[in-house]
């Protein structure tokens, strides 16, 4: 049965459960996060941790800045477009994409490239005029990484780096199998818990 947030939940509880950005948002909401909507989830869940291991909410919190105005979408994208009011869907992707081909054909995308990359156009453009030529060029270096920076939180894709790196062979379709079964696990969201259970599993059945 799946667990349920709550203000009396344990740590460990929250720790060991997969919880969906639109239940942290609901319970953030609850415990007195005013932007919950607008935070990613990591900071969702960063703030719930620090409330139910103090009794209290972090002084500071941070999250997605507001949009105002015409979508850059319906401005038309271009490279030399100025990134104002980005929009991340389908048609947004398919331009970075087309136009990162047309730079370097043969180019595949990397597992974690679009977290990657919305967080490096969060970072630059709120220090300065980015544009999408600029986006497709960090579109471009990141895939022409041999290995990414590992992200320094609990998540699907450092489980997915994890578990491509030890089980050899493996195909995506066993590596989501194992990720949909550790979701529902009591355990912390991670490879090496994975393992743990898939070694148990297997030592039982030759008992």
């Amino acid at each position: 049965m799946r667990s349920v947030l709550s203000k009396r939940m344990s740590l460990q509880s929250f720790e060991n459960g997969y919880w969906y950005a639109t239940d942290l948002v609901a319970f953030g909401k609850k415990l007195g996060l005013p932007a919950a909507h607008r935070m990613r989830k990591n900071e969702l869940e960063s703030a719930i941790k620090a409330y139910l291991a103090t009794g209290r909410l972090p002084k500071t919190t941070q999250s997605k800045p507001l949009k105002n105005g015409v979508r850059d979408l319906d401005r038309g994208l271009r490279l030399d477009l100025p990134i104002a009011n980005y929009t991340s869907n389908r048609e947004t992707k398919d331009f970075i994409i087309r136009a990162a081909q047309r730079k370097r054909p043969g180019l595949k995308a990397k597992s974690g490239v679009w977290y990657r990359l919305n967080r490096w156009r969060e970072a630059n453009v709120a220090k300065g005029s980015v544009t999408y030529g600029d986006l497709v060029e960090e579109y471009i270096a990141l895939n022409s990484l041999e290995r990414f920076e590992r992200i320094p939180y609990v998540c699907y894709i450092n489980f997915l780096a994890d578990y491509f790196a030890a089980e050899k062979g493996a195909s995506r379709t066993d590596a989501l199998a194992a990720w949909k079964r550790l979701k529902n696990m009591n355990v912390p969201k991670t490879y090496k818990s994975w393992r743990a259970f898939a070694r148990n599993k297997r030592v039982g059945s030759t008992i």
